[in-house]
């Protein structure tokens, strides 16, 4: 997994992968990384980064 978390999920995502926001608090939030089909978690990390914050906005997956 990339040290940054924008473009572990943008790489994720470009691969056909999805994920998903599995909690959110103040300035922390854990991602869970998905099988294309979305059914099983492979992975999934915490990160407080404020550039990952803001690319996600209010978004809660790779669907939105």
């Amino acid at each position: 997994m990339s040290t940054d978390p924008v473009d572990t999920l943008r790489r994720w995502q470009h691969s056909g992968a999805l994920w998903r926001v599995l909690w959110r608090r103040g300035d922390a939030v854990t991602i869970g990384l998905f099988e294309c089909t979305g059914g099983q978690e492979v992975d999934q990390f915490t990160s407080t980064d404020p550039a990952l914050l803001r690319s996600l906005g209010e978004r809660t997956s790779s669907e939105d």
